[in-house]
């Protein structure tokens, strides 16, 4: 339980570095927040919690695949905000997100890469 609670606060704590960062400065606050810190724990813990190295390799091989269909949000986001709002832009974006993951998923499927 020690473990679990301390894998909790860890991961918590960088997701408060990234906001208290992005109060200061917007750029330190996005390239902190665009780190593959949350990955990288992950691989830490699968890693230290023994898990197989295949499960390991495929967590960093399917997260290449499963970030590649947000980016366009962050394209998005900061022309929508201004327009129409916080909570419709991240519905917005949220919806062109799951359509790019779609588009991506089926164009993938062609050379052999199974995202659904």
């Amino acid at each position: 339980m020690a473990w679990l609670v301390t894998k909790y606060l860890l991961t918590a704590a960088i997701v408060v570095l990234v906001t208290e960062l992005a109060k200061r400065s917007d750029r330190l606050g996005g390239f902190v927040a665009a780190l593959p810190l949350v990955t990288v724990l992950a691989l830490i813990w699968l890693y230290v919690e023994r898990q197989p190295m295949e499960k390991i390799a495929n967590h960093a091989w399917y997260t290449f695949w499963y970030v590649l269909p947000t980016l366009p949000m962050f394209l998005v986001f900061p022309w929508l905000l201004p327009r129409i709002g916080f909570w419709p832009t991240l519905g917005s974006c949220a919806l062109l997100t799951v359509m790019c993951f779609g588009l991506l998923a089926v164009a993938v499927r062609r050379i052999g890469v199974e995202l659904l």
